[in-house]
């Protein structure tokens, strides 16, 4: 993976997905790119070690950890994600983040307006 990460300007995600729309997240230290279809959206996120997602709700959600090791808290339940590992959120759950490294995640949104693009 650091291979690729060189050669992708020190990104997990290719060009392919770094040309996709950048979504407008309201949090310092995330950056994302949208892809949307169905009534969903996809959402690749590179997130710094120093963000941190306060606590929110929103439509149902299921993630993967492709590189990272974060701390998420879903309702009253912290888990510890790490690379491979995936987590669901059902719809209206409360939930936070908090990242002890850089992390790379892929969210799928049950919602096609879970965020907007960049204008």
């Amino acid at each position: 993976m650091k291979e690729l990460m060189e050669q992708w300007g020190g990104s997990a995600w290719p060009e392919l997905i770094r040309n996709l729309p950048e979504a407008d997240v309201p949090v310092p230290g995330v950056t994302a790119w949208l892809m949307e279809g169905s009534g969903r959206q996809i959402v690749f996120f590179d997130i710094d070690q120093t963000a941190e997602v306060p606590p929110h709700s929103h439509c149902a959600q299921w993630g993967m950890m492709v590189e990272g090791d974060m701390s998420i808290t879903i309702g009253d339940k912290v888990h510890r994600v790490k690379n491979g590992d995936w987590y669901f959120i059902p719809e209206g759950t409360t939930h936070s983040a908090v990242f002890h490294s850089r992390c790379f995640v892929i969210d799928m949104f049950d919602s096609n307006d879970r965020y907007k693009a960049k204008a």
